[in-house]
């Protein structure tokens, strides 16, 4: 499988460098492939990933923190690479997207540098494919219908990963623009599912069985009181102790899943505020996807359990789809 234009640059050494450009990513991903990468390299814990580097700066120009992250991994002896992001939330004033990055992508064995890829489409794929990895693991394997709320970049990507690894029929849309929900819903095509904007979360929530969240919200959205028995709650937003998507009472009555306990217990509102306020304590954390993809069968213990699926993200996830994307653009 292979689309898209091909940029190679050559060092002094021949080696040759290539650049991978958002366009290529998003022609060429095929979410069954990549959610299947991203199992493999979670289950074989051969990756080594520091705790990712997180530096809060001062931008008063737009009266908002901007956040500069630094994500490294290594295969030893294989490849290694580090991915390089700024997340700037006020950039919807600007019409521009809030994060913006470059992906290394290196030799692991003499530390050359084999490609540099984009990081926008890079991040938000393998973001999309380990919220499907987890429901996989841990959504209703019926699962047909689901509420999608934000409207970002993510959203159409939560979807479609979604949609890969469940038999949705219908999807609902919500934003705190009811228009830029509107827009989204239109501008997704698909064959499998129908796709509708909404103006109320509490309401659609008793007619979907996953709800997937993808927003910079300071404030809970998704209530407690609302989840049903059942359902499945990815949140993949809040990336930041003061941020949360949803509430304490649903963290008391749900089974929480992280994507990694390095980052999930420590970094999302949406963990650590129940943790400080004594609401959950870390052993109500039931699992991770290192554990869910080593195991790799339905963890759900109950069809009537409510699940809850943290991502803060983990830069075993970008070395895993930098190395997919790498093969695809070299056909290595």
């Amino acid at each position: 499988m292979y689309s898209g234009c091909r940029e190679t640059y050559i060092d002094e050494g021949m080696n040759d460098l290539v650049q991978i450009s958002d366009a290529f990513i998003e022609a060429n991903t095929h979410f069954p492939s990549l959610i299947a990468e991203l199992q493999s390299a979670f289950a074989q814990k051969d990756i080594l990933v520091p705790l990712r580097h997180h530096h809060d700066f001062p931008n008063p120009a737009v009266g908002a923190d901007s956040t500069l992250l630094l994500m490294p991994a290594w295969k030893p002896s294989a490849y290694a690479g580090v991915k390089m992001v700024t997340v700037s939330p006020e950039n919807g004033r600007f019409d521009m997207p809030s994060i913006h990055g470059t992906y290394m992508y290196m030799d692991a064995t003499n530390g050359t540098v084999k490609a540099l890829l984009e990081a926008k489409n890079l991040t938000a794929k393998r973001t999309a494919a380990a919220s499907a990895l987890a429901a996989s693991y841990l959504s209703p394997t019926d699962c047909h219908s689901m509420l999608m709320v934000g409207t970002g970049a993510l959203s159409k990507n939560l979807i479609e990963a979604h949609a890969s690894v469940r038999p949705i029929k219908r999807v609902y849309i919500w934003g705190r623009n009811l228009q830029k929900a509107q827009q989204l819903a239109a501008s997704i095509q698909s064959n499998q599912y129908q796709v509708m904007a909404v103006d109320s979360i509490q309401h659609t929530m008793p007619k979907v069985q996953l709800i997937s969240c993808a927003t910079l919200s300071k404030r809970a959205l998704v209530l407690g009181d609302w989840l049903q028995a059942g359902q499945h709650l990815d949140l993949v937003g809040a990336y930041k102790p003061d941020m949360r998507e949803t509430d304490n009472q649903a963290m008391a009555k749900a089974h929480i899943y992280v994507d990694t306990f390095q980052g999930g217990c420590k970094e999302s509102g949406d963990i650590v505020i129940p943790l400080q306020e004594g609401i959950i304590k870390e052993q109500d954390i039931l699992g991770d996807l290192f554990a869910l993809s080593a195991a790799n069968s339905y963890a759900r213990r109950s069809e009537a359990d409510i699940t809850i699926f943290k991502s803060v993200g983990h830069a075993l996830e970008d070395l895993a789809a930098a190395h997919h994307y790498y093969q695809l653009y070299t056909k290595e």
